[in-house]
C-alpha cells in the first residue's frame, strides 16, 4: 500500500522531471540568466519554472548573491540529484543511439600515462580496423585517480596496474605483462650489474612515482618484503619524469622496461619482478555497444599489445 509520504515524493519527482536541465545548469553557472541561456530558454521561463518548483517543494530553492544568485540547501540537494539523473538519461540516450547504430560510438578510456606509448595505441589500432566509425576519448592519470573516475561514471573503461583486488563493485580482465626493472644513471656502481637483489636498494635514494601510483605500490612492496623503508629523493607524477631524475644522476628508480631507455641503464631485478597491466570496468554495468565490442576485442587474445609487453600469463580472477 502507498503511503502519503510515498505520494508526497512521487508528486516533486514528477514535477522535477522537467526541471532537471535547468537546476543542474543553475548550480552550475550560479546564475538563472546564464542558465536559460546554455539550455536556449528565455530567461523569464526558467525563473517561472524554479518559483513553480519551490512552491511545489515548499521552500526557496534560490537566494540572490551578488550579482548572479546561489542554492539553497534544499536547491543544492535537488540540483545534485539533478546531474546525477541527467547522467543516467545521457547514458540511457547514448546507449540508444548507439544500439541503433553500434559504428558510430563514442568510448571513454582511461589509462596509466605509460601506456600511451604502446598499449593503448596498439589496441586500439586493430580494433578501428574492424570498427572505423568508433570515437575515442582518452584520459590519462593515476591508477587511483583513473579507478576513481572509473567509479563515478566519468570512464567507461580503464588499463591499470595492478588490477584491484576484492573490489566487488569492479570487473577485470589481464592483458598483458610488464617487466619492471632497475633504472640507474651510467656509471652508477649498479651499472655493469646483470641482477640486482630489491634488497640491495636499502641505501639507495629512490626516485618514485607518488603514491596513487601502481609501480609506486609495488616499489614500496619491493622494499617491505626485502625489510627496508625506502629513502625517497623524489617523486614525480610520470615515468618519463622519474627516468630524466635518474638520468640527471639524482637516484635510482624501478621502473618499467623501455626500449630504448635513453640516458639510463636498465637492469632486471633477482628474482624477476612483472606487472599485471589489466581493463577494467564496473561490475555488473549495461556496456554500450561500442564498449561490450572494444572489451571483447581487448579479451580476445589475439589483439596486438604492443612491443615490450607479453600476453598476460595469469588467469583473469574477475569475470
Amino acid at each position: 500500500m502507498v503511503d502519503e509520504y510515498q505520494l508526497v515524493d512521487e508528486r516533486l519527482a514528477a514535477g522535477l522531471a522537467p526541471t532537471l536541465a535547468l537546476l543542474a545548469a543553475v548550480g552550475e553557472t550560479g546564475h538563472v540568466t546564464r542558465a536559460a541561456e546554455l539550455l536556449g530558454m528565455p530567461q523569464p521561463t526558467a525563473s517561472r519554472r524554479l518559483a513553480a518548483l519551490a512552491d511545489l517543494v515548499g521552500a526557496p530553492l534560490v537566494v540572490p548573491y551578488g550579482r548572479g544568485i546561489r542554492l539553497t540547501r534544499a536547491g543544492r540537494v535537488l540540483a545534485a540529484a539533478s546531474g546525477r539523473a541527467l547522467a543516467t538519461m545521457e547514458s540511457a540516450a547514448r546507449e540508444v543511439r548507439e544500439e541503433i547504430d553500434p559504428g558510430s560510438g563514442r568510448i571513454v578510456l582511461g589509462f596509466l600515462h605509460l601506456l600511451g606509448r604502446t598499449l593503448v595505441p596498439s589496441l586500439i589500432r586493430g580494433f578501428r580496423e574492424r570498427h572505423p566509425g568508433v570515437r575515442f576519448s582518452l584520459a590519462q592519470g593515476s591508477r587511483q585517480d583513473m579507478l576513481r573516475a572509473l567509479a563515478e561514471g566519468e570512464i567507461d573503461l580503464v588499463f591499470v596496474a595492478p588490477l584491484p583486488d576484492g573490489d566487488p563493485g569492479l570487473s577485470g580482465h589481464p592483458l598483458a605483462d610488464q617487466e619492471l626493472v632497475l633504472s640507474v644513471p651510467p656509471g652508477h656502481r649498479f651499472a655493469g650489474r646483470a641482477r640486482v637483489r630489491p634488497a640491495e636498494l636499502a641505501g639507495e635514494e629512490l626516485v618514485t612515482l607518488e603514491h596513487g601510483y601502481g609501480v609506486r605500490q609495488i616499489t614500496d612492496d619491493l622494499c617491505a618484503a626485502a625489510g627496508f623503508t625506502p629513502r625517497i629523493a623524489f617523486e614525480g607524477q610520470e615515468s618519463e619524469t622519474v627516468r630524466g631524475l635518474v638520468a640527471a644522476g639524482l637516484g635510482v628508480a624501478v621502473l618499467p622496461r623501455l626500449t630504448p631507455a635513453e640516458g639510463v641503464v636498465q637492469i632486471p631485478l633477482s628474482p624477476p619482478v612483472f606487472r599485471t597491466i589489466g581493463a577494467c570496468w564496473p561490475a555488473g554495468a549495461r556496456l554500450t555497444p561500442a564498449v561490450r565490442a572494444f572489451l571483447d576485442h581487448v579479451r580476445s587474445g589475439a589483439a596486438d599489445v604492443g612491443p615490450g609487453l607479453r600476453p598476460s600469463r595469469h588467469p583473469s580472477s574477475q569475470k
